[in-house]
């Protein structure tokens, strides 16, 4: 479903705004503080988009950006990689992500990207 958008991000306070927004803008949104358990969240949820935090509590996003890229059920799902780290834009594509928004980013990058990403779909 193209509606749907889970948000992996361990930033309480971002991932809050960043419900807030796309719950307001008419996203179904769920959101998670983990990468844990990722696949079966996808699987349970059926998103049309996911919002990744590339740093997060024990977990490295791109490797989540890979697993989920490789799996058969789920690559073609679009990932939007969020990080401070502006060295990662032009590698992170290479693990499989769709896009990258550096941190911190506006509303309107945020809504442009997500927008961008579902109409390819």
């Amino acid at each position: 479903m193209q509606g749907r958008i889970l948000v992996v991000e361990d930033d309480k306070m971002l991932r809050q705004t960043i419900e807030l927004l796309l719950s307001y803008k008419g996203y179904i949104v769920k959101t998670r503080s983990t990468g844990r358990n990722l696949i079966k969240t996808v699987a349970e949820f059926s998103p049309g988009l996911i919002l990744l935090d590339i740093i997060l509590d024990g977990l490295n996003g791109r490797d989540l950006c890979r697993e989920l890229k490789s799996h058969e059920l789920y690559h073609h799902i679009p990932i939007i990689v969020m990080s401070a780290n502006d060295d990662v834009y032009n590698s992170i594509c290479a693990d499989g992500a769709n896009d990258v928004i550096l941190k911190p980013f506006d509303e309107r990058t945020l809504l442009s990207r997500i927008e961008r990403q579902l109409v390819q779909l």
